[in-house]
């Protein structure tokens, strides 16, 4: 069966919003690394029409950062799934599927492949809930921002989800990299 999984950047304080950190080569490089065990990508709207047309501008035009460079490779040649309810168009390898989040990761599961990766902390927080994210990849940014979206803010646990260290990496820029899987 494929692993769910989501990498995502956060604050100290747990805050994603992306404005607030920085990002670098290393945590790109990282990243793109994970990526290199995810064939396919579900985002949500929002997350879809933040990542979609920078990455692959970003991919087209080329950096010449090669962590920055092969993230954007990555995310501009995986396939994606975007959930939406109002979404009309999608682009290139994308598709666009409306039914129900559960039943839909459920079947995405069972099929062939490598890892599903989730972007977008809406859905993240509702898998996390619903016990179908297998694998969690945090980047820790030295910052307390204060302010701000935060994840799982909007849905509550059935029960508390105990999660297993099963790798760290520190970043030169005092980020810090922690990989869990579910206990």
């Amino acid at each position: 069966m494929r692993k769910v999984t989501f990498g995502v950047n956060i604050s100290i304080d747990a805050c994603y919003d992306h404005t607030k950190m920085n990002g670098d080569e290393e945590i790109h490089q990282y990243f793109a690394d994970i990526g290199q065990d995810v064939d396919l990508v579900v985002y949500g709207r929002k997350m879809y029409e933040l990542i979609v047309p920078y990455w692959t501008e970003v991919a087209k035009n080329k950096t010449g950062i090669k962590g920055t460079d092969k993230f954007a490779k990555g995310v501009n040649e995986v396939e994606k799934i975007v959930f939406s309810r109002t979404l009309e168009s999608v682009e290139g390898n994308t598709r666009i599927l409306r039914g129900n989040l559960e039943e839909e990761i459920r079947k995405l599961k069972q099929q062939p492949g490598k890892n599903i990766s989730i972007g977008g902390m809406s859905l993240r927080s509702q898998l996390t809930a619903l016990g179908l994210i297998d694998e969690f990849y945090f980047v820790i940014h030295p910052a307390i921002v204060g302010q701000g979206k935060r994840f799982m803010e909007d849905e509550e646990l059935p029960d508390k989800l105990n999660l297993k260290l099963v790798d760290t990496k520190i970043f030169k820029s005092g980020c810090v990299g922690l990989h869990y899987v579910k206990a």
